[in-house]
């Protein structure tokens, strides 16, 4: 498996598989021709589908534009064979370039298992939960060390920068007031859910804010703020909710916030690299299903859960977003997704403390789940999978 460096990027919104990953492909087909005359991008599939409410030209133009006229052919109805987000490059008629943009900002070519543009080879030796746990229960030590014996303690000076970067995404969005772009006119809600939450009694008031946590950072990157992939754009708000509210509400220091995301972090690489976290592939289950597992797990390791309750914990967190649609009205990360993230959210901390009050036994692993995840995604309808051709996108009346 990749470093968390590759599973937590920073970067804008919308999104990390529309906007992102082509923003990151213009860039480098740039770099190889610099001196271009003209370029011509053909988008494919899911990317063409909802590409234009994801302002997928427009992160593609903001690039080569800049060299030379760009002209964009939109091909939704076309799908290439090795994933939904395909694209081809093309500079003054030939050198074509085919890439892929296979969820949370990351590309691939497509040829091998083994090539995506990452910073650096494996580094995680395993890569199945049952076969951490187990290290964990020889070793007495936790996941979050596992990130560190393969990462090195460098990993944590980058770890901060991730949680700093979510905490100001969550404070940006609790003091915001407005519309968010595009044209279904949505007004931001987190800081009505913030303020209100505010004045209710104790407990009210933690479900409340959290949702508010969760609603702040969707809204930010709905409108390309700066947010981190967690382990997309889409979902982006569930984690940074969970880990706030404990850090600021409950007062956890920042050393077990960061240890949690470091946990949080090795489940989502897991799906990510078993499966998918791409929601133009296997549904939402694969964007706000693993993020809610993720969220699960950095909860029940800051409430000192061992690793069989953590595990368990990001396995209920992913198993009942199974079949998840992503179906995105209008292709714009809005609806349902940002109140998509804040539900999550809650189920996250509901799955926390479940598993936290158990003894950690269950008959349905991880590592299962994520295999029938992946295996759903493939049997999904591609009008389900983020082209906005049904589900929600299909009904909704403007």
């Amino acid at each position: 498996m990749k470093s968390l460096r590759e599973l937590f990027r920073i970067g804008k919104g919308p999104s990390s598989s529309h906007t992102m990953g082509p923003n990151n492909a213009a860039l480098i087909y740039a770099k190889r021709h610099p001196e271009a005359k003209s370029f011509e991008v053909t988008l494919y599939g899911s990317l063409a589908a909802t590409g234009k409410g994801h302002m997928t030209d427009v992160a593609i133009m903001d690039v080569l534009s800049k060299i030379a006229p760009v002209n964009i052919v939109w091909q939704p109805k076309e799908f290439l064979p090795f994933h939904p987000n395909g694209m081809k490059f093309t500079a003054d008629g030939g050198d074509e370039w085919t890439v892929y943009s296979v969820g949370g900002g990351a590309l691939s070519e497509g040829k091998t298992e083994g090539d995506m543009f990452a910073s650096g080879g494996d580094v995680y030796e395993m890569s199945k939960m049952k076969d951490i746990m187990a290290w964990c229960d020889k070793t007495g030590h936790g996941y979050w060390e596992y990130v560190e014996q393969c990462e090195g303690p460098e990993i944590w000076d980058y770890l901060k920068e991730v949680f700093d970067t979510m905490q100001r995404a969550v404070e940006r969005g609790i003091d915001a007031e407005g519309a968010l772009p595009g044209p279904l006119g949505l007004a931001r809600k987190a800081v009505s859910y913030y303020v209100k939450s505010q004045g209710y009694k104790e407990g009210v008031r933690y479900g409340a804010a959290l949702h508010a946590y969760a609603l702040a950072v969707s809204e930010e990157n709905a409108c390309g703020g700066t947010i981190v992939t967690a382990p997309t754009c889409g979902s982006c708000g569930i984690l940074p909710a969970i880990l706030y509210e404990h850090y600021h509400d409950f007062k956890f220091s920042e050393q077990r916030v960061l240890r949690a995301l470091a946990t949080a972090g090795l489940f989502g690489n897991v799906v990510k690299h078993n499966a998918s976290i791409s929601g133009a592939e296997v549904g939402c289950q694969g964007e706000v299903g693993v993020a809610c597992a993720m969220a699960a797990a950095a909860g029940c390791q800051i409430w000192g859960g061992t690793p069989h309750q953590i595990e368990y914990a990001a396995e209920m967190g992913l198993e009942h977003h199974l079949g998840l649609t992503c179906d995105p009205i209008c292709g714009l990360v809005q609806i349902p997704c940002i109140e998509r993230n804040a539900f999550a959210a809650t189920r996250a901390a509901d799955a926390t403390f479940f598993a936290i009050t158990s003894d950690g036994n269950h008959r349905i692993s991880f590592d299962h789940v994520v295999e029938v995840m992946k295996r759903t995604g493939h049997d999904l309808p591609s009008l389900y999978k983020e082209t906005s051709e049904g589900g929600l996108a299909l009904e909704y009346d403007d």
